[in-house]
């Protein structure tokens, strides 16, 4: 059994919500460590999995919230768009 506070963060979408957040602080974390450090990818490498994965967080929220499945539909294709487009720029830099 989940804590109370946690089963209301998922019931009223607010934990996907700060899953995305923390993707986002995330990048921006990496974007800073390479540009002041040199250290790991420079972020075009690793913008489409943020994206993509941020966007399944969405979709996930949006069925949580029991939103249209338009509106969940929207987000699987933004994520799998993301993801396409990260793949085509990975294999072009090869």
């Amino acid at each position: 059994m989940l804590p109370d506070f946690l089963q209301a963060a998922i019931a009223s979408g607010r934990l996907f919500e700060w899953i995305v957040l923390l993707v986002i602080l995330e990048g921006l974390l990496l974007h800073w460590l390479w540009r002041r450090h040199a250290v790991g990818l420079p972020w075009q490498h690793l913008i489409g999995s943020f994206v993509s994965g941020a966007c399944l967080m969405l979709a996930v929220r949006a069925a949580v919230l029991e939103a249209t499945s338009s509106e969940i539909a929207l987000w699987l294709a933004l994520s799998l768009l993301a993801h396409l487009i990260d793949l085509g720029l990975r294999f072009r830099r090869r």
